[in-house]
């Protein structure tokens, strides 16, 4: 029988329990009182796991925020009812995802330290250390692969090693590195800056681990088209192992919450906080009456670029992604240039601050937790995500797409995030005391934080920042749609992927117009939960990526992959 028929019966289930979980007839089986419904609110704009999430606040600073009440007051009924239910399991699952780890030692009143921090943290560790700091010691080859060095046309695959690399980057390099590197950056003070690099770091070796396992279980259909990605490695590689039945659970639960981490955070969600940002420079998006036309366009262009598949994805995302990326750090280095006497004392606060930081960033540990949290939420190393893009590269070793992938958290969180965190710090936006930027950190608006101080250095950067928000959710949805497709073609089959495409922009269009924010961020916070079915599976798969990766790097070190060797392998 199918896979797709077998599957099925267990995705209605899930279905219908999602259903019966949303609806208002369930609502009293988590209550939602003024309290839980705050904490839930907070956990829930952390949770924004996507960084292109825009996710404009840390959970340790998370505003009342008065504009999201009055929105879901001006609710049609129905969506008001169907918001409030979402905000109820929201609030379940956030209880879970964001428990604090550090009750078990006996510190949960003085540091909070997320499970999902914890477990993505923990799990870029153990994968540094068990491929001896591959992030390191594989970084020149990495980009010696990118340049197109070992390029072979004979390879299978649908995209070259650049072009799966800025696919995956475009998935994650987006509004998060502007509005919550900016809110970290308040939160946490400069010294969140020095321990967000060093998770960025610790993040490509799970980029690594998980990347290339999504090359060596993937499918190459006989016309050339490839199947790949944490479903593949979850149900083929664990059943290599004696644990079929593990894989395949695990497997069709990453798809589900990758599928509906896709509709929100990977969509919805990216047209409703780009428009909140680009209606402060364009009034006329600033009518609610004029919002679906936003949503229109983003469709529109969305639409012209998925139906044509990865290939399409992966031409676009490596102009755009470049582009966007480019103008940004440029930007950036011009602050820092400007500014460049304060560069000894920024680079003096952002040291000391991370180890002897001041008691109003929450001490050490309090500065340690911001900065990782950043960093795992932005660069989405151990969620799975990324190994989908990275399948469909063209190469024969694994382990050669593995090394490309670990650079994605190197360019997305130590170049990027660092850029943003940089100019918090050396324009003093972080504790500016006018009141435009204390009301933007009072109510955790980071992309209004960044474009502050931008703004202040570089005059009229704001329309360009607006450009910048509105390409970074672009080239955000492309590539998850893309993620989501490939799951729905795992479960259902390959006719499903038109259906869901279609589906896919119909959420885009809605994006605009549905003002349930707690809708929305239910997609963040499954896109957050793809890294627990996701790490599982790669830990107890660590050991064959090891072994090949140690034949690998015997048969580089030895001179074996010089130019012009890899045509006949």
């Amino acid at each position: 029988m199918p896979r797709s028929v077998r599957l099925r019966p267990l995705l209605l289930m899930s279905v219908v329990g999602a259903f019966l979980l949303a609806s208002p007839l369930t609502t009293p089986a988590f209550p939602q009182d003024s309290e839980n419904a705050t904490a839930a609110d907070e956990a829930a704009e952390s949770a924004s796991a996507v960084d292109d999430d825009a996710a404009s606040q840390e959970p340790s600073d998370a505003p009342e925020a008065p504009a999201a009440e009055h929105n879901e007051a001006a609710q049609p009924g129905l969506q008001a009812k169907v918001n409030d239910a979402f905000g109820a399991l929201n609030g379940f699952l956030a209880a879970g995802m964001f428990w604090n780890v550090a009750n078990l030692f006996g510190m949960g009143d003085t540091v909070n330290i997320p499970l999902a921090v914890f477990w993505l943290v923990a799990g870029a560790i153990f994968f540094t250390v068990r491929m001896g700091f591959i992030n390191l010691r594989g970084f020149k080859h990495a980009i010696l692969i990118t340049a197109g060095r070992y390029d072979n046309k004979h390879d299978h695959g649908e995209v070259s090693h650049f072009q799966a690399l800025t696919a995956a980057l475009s998935a994650t390099v987006g509004l998060g590195n502007i509005a919550g590197v900016a809110i970290a950056v308040s939160t946490g003070g400069p010294g969140a800056t020095f321990w967000m690099i060093i998770a960025g770091f610790l993040g490509m070796s799970s980029k690594f681990v998980e990347c290339t396992l999504g090359q060596k279980f993937r499918e190459v259909r006989p016309d050339g088209r490839v199947m790949g990605g944490a479903m593949y490695y979850l149900s083929r590689g664990l059943e290599r192992i004696g644990l079929g039945p593990l894989g395949s659970v695990l497997a069709v639960f990453f798809a589900i919450l990758c599928i509906g981490g896709s509709f929100g955070g990977g969509c919805a969600f990216q047209v409703n906080q780009s428009l909140n940002a680009v209606k402060e420079t364009i009034p006329f998006f600033d009518d609610v009456g004029n919002r679906w036309v936003y949503g229109l366009i983003m469709a529109g262009a969305v639409g012209i670029v998925i139906i044509g598949g990865i290939k399409s994805i992966a031409r676009v995302a490596e102009k755009i992604v470049p582009l966007m990326c480019g103008v940004y750090v440029v930007a950036a280095l011009f602050i820092i240039g400007k500014n460049f006497g304060e560069v000894p004392h920024a680079i003096g606060e952002i040291f000391s601050q991370a180890f002897s930081p001041d008691a109003a960033y929450g001490g050490f540990l309090g500065v340690l937790v911001v900065g990782f949290q950043r960093a795992a939420f932005s660069n989405e190393a151990g969620t799975g995500s990324a190994a989908i893009a990275h399948a469909a590269a063209k190469t024969d070793y694994p382990i050669r797409e593995g090394m490309v992938a670990l650079l994605g958290p190197f360019i997305d969180t130590v170049i990027v995030c660092s850029m943003t965190a940089i100019v918090i710090v050396i324009t003093g936006a972080y504790d500016n005391p006018d009141p435009a930027f204390v009301e933007a950190r009072a109510k955790g608006q980071g992309a209004t934080l960044t474009s502050l101080a931008m703004d202040a250095e570089i005059e009229s950067f704001k329309y360009v920042l607006s450009i910048a928000v509105c390409l970074f959710a672009y080239s955000t949805m492309i590539s998850w749609s893309y993620y989501g497709e490939r799951c729905t073609a795992y479960l259902f089959g390959d006719r499903a992927s038109l259906t869901y495409r279609i589906v896919f922009l119909v959420f885009v269009f809605l994006g605009s117009i549905v003002s349930a924010t707690n809708v929305l961020e239910f997609g963040d916070l499954m896109i957050l939960g793809m890294a627990f079915p996701n790490i599982i599976g790669v830990v107890l798969l660590s050991g064959t990526v090891a072994a090949d990766l140690k034949v690998y790097w015997q048969q580089y070190t030895s001179g074996e992959f010089e130019v012009g060797t890899t045509s006949d392998n």
